[in-house]
């Protein structure tokens, strides 16, 4: 009897030649067939986004026995919709996307790329798991978070998740090199205080560049940012739902009527 292997779609946000999606490839490999879909330049910060105003366009990067890689000129869940219909043979078995450059954690959720393609993937059925390494440099090490990155993904495989959930899951980068754990935690609150710079070109005309600043002073045990700040791998369940179910009962009282 044949056993039929995984099949794997990856994505990620940092496009197609990004060493961290390299990297992932190369490792899913062993574990199943792998479909791979990326943007073809960095779309970091696209979160849920995606393209309704133009045609995308797709180009094979390589395809050979149990791996296919192809990019597309779009956003991260783009690349999700459109190899879940036309470049995957069946239904995924689960979507990997990353592994990100940087860091996914708190707030980040609401702009990530990573977790935008991550999020789209569970809405269509699919178990889904965003990973990001607290590295943003090019040529980051991922080696020391590998082992992690595939009992994950064979766990979620064998047990599959939640209908409409997805894992957020964030590597450390300790001073020593040791992870010292995992922690299965909630997302901190923190935001982004942003500015913009305005500068001027040659030309004498203004432009404008984002900064900003990250605040979280929510960094108790629990959280995510308490996890990555003692070099444990942090694992948030994400839910497409936004509803805040505390607030229903007190807005309820405030604004249902019997009409």
């Amino acid at each position: 009897m044949t056993i039929r292997r995984p099949l794997i779609l990856i994505t990620n946000d940092d496009g197609v030649s990004a060493k961290g999606i390299r990297i992932l490839i190369e490792m899913t490999r062993s574990i199943g067939d792998v479909v791979v879909m990326a943007p073809s330049m960095n779309s970091s910060g696209k979160a849920h986004s995606f393209t309704g105003g133009r045609p995308l366009r797709v180009e094979t990067v390589s395809k050979e026995a149990g791996c296919e890689i192809y990019t597309c000129d779009g956003t991260p869940v783009d690349c999700v919709k459109l190899a879940a219909e036309y470049f995957c043979p069946r239904k995924p078995d689960i979507l990997l996307s990353g592994i990100n450059h940087g860091s996914n954690s708190s707030i980040n959720i609401l702009y990530s790329g990573t977790m935008g393609a991550a999020m789209e993937a569970a809405v269509g059925g699919m178990p889904a798991v965003g990973f990001s390494l607290l590295d943003f440099r090019a040529d980051a090490d991922f080696e020391p978070v590998m082992p992690y990155v595939k009992f994950i993904i064979l766990d979620v495989l064998e047990k599959g998740l939640p209908d409409d959930l997805s894992l957020n899951v964030n590597f450390p980068v300790p001073s020593d090199g040791k992870i010292k754990g995992v922690s299965v935690c909630r997302q901190s609150r923190a935001q982004w205080v942003d500015c913009y710079e305005k500068r001027i070109d040659p030309h004498g005309r203004p432009y404008y560049w984002l900064k900003g600043d990250f605040v979280c002073d929510d960094r108790g045990p629990g959280t995510d940012q308490w996890a990555l700040e003692h070099d444990c791998v942090s694992i948030v369940p994400i839910s497409p739902d936004f509803t805040d179910k505390e607030a229903l009962g007190i807005l309820s009282n405030r604004y249902n009527s019997t009409v």
